[in-house]
């Protein structure tokens, strides 16, 4: 096959890096190696439903390249590109904080690297079929979970989350069999591939698994390959250089979860396996937005009895995973020290950053001592009864410093999904916050015009809401595709004010408050 897409593919990990010897696609435990070649799976109908013309443009393919037959064939999984050899990643992993040894791409096979205006991008297609790594799965995807990942991974990235893409969204024309909620109730769905893009999709786990199996000189390689393409800034070749490399993972992981608390992401599946040695946003399972603010949500139906992954948890899992990658890199350094010392400074940092990002969403631009007993009084208060987290900031903005107590009170009301709970000491906790949240507002020299500018700034107006995502789910599980294009364009400019699409800037609506795919999800969502 010609690539008229005219892809330059530069295949630095495959080339570079050590090769699983054995190419029989069976699963099996993986020594030594990096990856394992594979490929995919032929689709029997592939159909295009939708794609990202942004990253589309990452790669060099235009509008036209993307509507053509070989887009479809190359990203369903029916045809390689001339040049390329397809294979899945290996890695190991700790699962809700416990070792769970070798993992490895199950469901997802990396096609090629491509490279383009001198960035190198890894293309990946989730649930084109079996790889060595699948264990008892079949390797497959499902339109519902491929739509949540198509859509979320482009809104993220609007948002200003640190992310992977999406390029496209397929039907491969199979079924697959699921059991959504694993209640022992499977039934055949809809089979889809996404194609996700990243720089790379190299995660915490890959340096885990050959730590575990004292393979140092695969270890070594692939950290220094790491440093090489990926954090350049980390020059010379010693110990210091793999200290170095957790501090910068460490700094980039910090400013993707302080990212996730601003906008009211819950990842959900914060597996060690699930965490980009980038510090991106990696694999979309059963992640959601906090409606009303609530710290102890999780969307993991699997994950309902511990909350491990619960929003306020968030960066606790993130340092406690951090501390998986300084183990695993341990034996490269031999000094447990400088690990140590920078894992001890992630909270402080992380509070200070918070801190900073709170204010932000105030639309405090000086610091005060009191700043942070005002927020801490404010998260109680979104508590005490369903407030949504969205609505509330966003209105947040039209207070003005002078307005009366009562007045700001009246315009951030939309926020509460029952206002007739706003009674007594309810009542008089939000009057008491807004009474120090106007005086401080008095301190600022900033104008309401330009707070408000700021303050819509980081505080969107629209986010991927479960519910959004499930009525764009049944819409196309009856072939029609019309809302996954309107959320895609909406989700765009999520902090624009969008009048043609005010009806989703609303709150979470009664029917979505229990229901599968709106609320929470299993792991195979």
């Amino acid at each position: 096959m010609q690539n008229k897409m005219k892809l330059k593919i530069n295949n630095r990990f495959s080339t570079e890096l050590p090769a699983d010897p054995d190419e029989t696609n069976v699963t099996r435990q993986v020594k030594n190696a990096c990856f394992s070649f594979v490929t995919p799976q032929i689709p029997s109908n592939p159909k295009l439903i939708h794609f990202s013309e942004e990253a589309a443009a990452l790669l060099g393919i235009s509008n036209e390249d993307a509507q053509s037959s070989e887009f479809t064939n190359v990203f369903s999984g029916k045809e390689l590109l001339p040049g390329s050899r397809p294979y899945s990643m290996s890695y190991a992993g700790h699962q809700f904080g416990n070792w769970a040894g070798q993992l490895g791409d199950g469901r997802a096979i990396i096609l090629a690297e491509v490279e383009n205006k001198e960035q190198v991008y890894t293309l990946q297609l989730k649930g084109a079929g079996m790889t060595p790594y699948s264990r008892r799965a079949d390797g497959l995807a499902v339109l519902r979970s491929s739509i949540r990942e198509h859509l979320c991974s482009e809104a993220m990235f609007h948002l200003g989350v640190p992310t992977t893409r999406s390029l496209s969204l397929m039907l491969t024309g199979d079924q697959v069999l699921r059991d959504v909620m694993y209640d022992g109730n499977p039934a055949y769905e809809k089979g889809a591939v996404v194609c996700r893009v990243a720089p790379s999709f190299i995660r915490f786990g890959n340096f885990e698994l050959f730590s575990s199996q004292k393979d140092l000189k695969t270890l070594k390689a692939i950290t220094d390959f790491t440093i090489k393409y990926h954090f350049s800034e980390i020059k010379g070749n010693t110990a210091a250089n793999y200290v170095q490399l957790l501090q910068v993972v460490a700094d980039k992981t910090r400013k993707m979860i302080i990212h996730w608390q601003r906008v009211g992401f819950v990842h959900g599946v914060m597996n060690t396996d699930n965490m980009s040695i980038l510090g991106l946003t990696i694999d979309y399972g059963p992640y959601g937005w906090l409606e009303d603010y609530n710290p102890n949500w999780t969307p993991n139906t699997t994950d309902r009895e511990n909350r491990r992954y619960r929003f306020g948890n968030q960066a606790e899992i993130a340092l406690w995973n951090l501390y998986q990658l300084a183990n695993a890199l341990y034996p490269l350094i031999q000094e447990a020290a400088p690990l140590e010392s920078i894992l001890e400074a992630f909270q402080s940092q992380y509070e200070k950053e918070y801190l900073s990002m709170m204010r932000n969403k105030l639309g405090l631009s000086t610091t005060e001592e009191e700043d942070n007993q005002l927020i801490h009084i404010l998260t109680e208060n979104l508590q005490l009864t369903e407030t949504d987290m969205t609505i509330f900031f966003r209105k947040l903005s039209q207070i003005k410093k002078e307005e009366a107590v009562e007045v700001a009170f009246e315009l951030i009301k939309e926020s509460f999904y029952k206002i007739e709970e706003l009674v007594d000491k309810t009542y008089d906790a939000w009057m008491y916050w807004f009474t120090q949240y106007l005086n401080r507002l008095q301190q600022e020299s900033i104008s309401d015009a330009d707070r408000k500018v700021a303050m819509d700034q980081v505080n969107p107006k629209y986010v991927l809401r479960n519910y959004m995502s499930q009525l764009a789910i049944e819409a196309a599980e009856k072939e029609d595709y019309s809302l996954i294009e309107e959320l895609h364009l909406l989700l765009k400019n999520p902090y624009q004010e969008q009048d043609e699409y005010q009806k989703w800037f609303a709150k979470r609506p009664d029917w979505a408050r229990e229901k599968i795919g709106s609320s929470m999800l299993s792991c195979s969502s």
